[in-house]
C-alpha cells in the first residue's frame, strides 16, 4: 500500500519532471499543502526529497522554485521513475542502456582482471551464487525471482570491479533492471549470465567484457 508521504513525493515529483510544474515556477510549503491535501509535515519531508534531486530549489525569500531538468539527478532512482512514466519513456530507456553499455562490459573486464585477488573470493561466490539462483528461475512463473537474482548479479560485477564510481551507478542499473520486471526469462540470455559469472571467476576479461555487451545489446 502507498504511503501518504509516497503519493504526495510522486505527485509532485511526477508534476516537475512532466512540465506540470514547468522550470522557473514558485510554490510555498502552503501551497503544495493545497495542491495535494496532505499535512504540512509530510509535504515537507517531500519537498526535501525533491530539492535533494534537484528537482527543486529552497530559498528562504522566494520559496521554492521548480529547476531545469540540468539540475536534476537523473540518476537517482525516483528521477528515473518519473521520467519512464512520462512520454519521453524511449528515449530514458535508450539512455539508460547507453550508460549501461559505456560502463557494465567495463566493470566486467575489471572484475575479471581482479578475480585472483584473494579478496575477491566472497564477492565471486556471491555472483556465481547469483547465476545459480538466475538459472534455477528461468522456467514458468519465475520473472520475479528471476529479476532478484539479475539484480543480484550485475551488482556483483559492479562491485568486484573494485571502482566506486561503477558501484555508485548500481541503482542506475538496477532501476533499469526493473523495466524487464514482467519479461519471461530467455534460455539464452540465462547462458549468457552464466557464461558471464563463470569469465570473471576465471580470470577471462576477454570473455566477461564481449558477454556483458551482448546481454546489454539483447534488452
Amino acid at each position: 500500500m502507498t504511503s501518504t508521504f509516497d503519493r504526495v513525493r510522486d505527485e509532485l515529483g511526477s508534476a516537475v519532471v512532466h512540465g506540470v510544474l514547468p522550470p522557473g515556477h514558485r510554490e510555498s510549503i502552503d501551497g503544495f499543502v493545497g495542491r495535494t491535501g496532505a499535512s504540512r509535515s509530510i509535504v515537507r519531508e517531500a519537498v526535501r526529497v525533491l530539492v535533494g534531486c534537484g528537482l527543486l530549489a529552497a530559498q528562504r525569500r522566494t520559496g521554492l522554485t521548480v529547476q531545469q531538468s540540468a539540475a536534476w539527478d537523473v540518476t537517482d532512482p525516483l528521477v528515473i521513475g518519473w521520467q519512464l512514466a512520462g512520454p519521453h519513456r524511449e528515449q530514458v530507456l535508450a539512455e539508460l542502456r547507453a550508460l549501461r553499455r559505456a560502463v557494465e562490459p567495463a566493470a566486467a573486464a575489471a572484475a575479471a582482471a581482479r578475480a585472483p585477488d584473494a579478496t575477491s573470493r566472497e564477492g565471486l561466490e556471491a555472483l556465481l551464487a547469483a547465476a545459480d539462483r538466475l538459472a534455477a528461475a528461468a522456467g514458468p512463473g519465475g520473472p520475479a525471482a528471476f529479476l532478484q537474482a539479475d539484480r543480484a548479479l550485475h551488482r556483483s560485477v559492479l562491485t568486484l570491479s573494485g571502482n566506486a564510481v561503477f558501484v555508485r551507478l548500481g541503482r542506475v542499473v538496477t532501476r533499469a533492471l526493473d523495466e524487464r520486471a514482467d519479461i519471461r526469462p530467455d534460455v539464452h540470455d540465462v547462458a549468457l549470465h552464466g557464461r558471464l559469472a563463470r569469465a570473471i571467476a576465471d580470470a577471462d576479461a576477454v570473455t566477461a567484457e564481449a558477454t556483458m555487451t551482448e546481454i546489454i545489446d539483447r534488452t
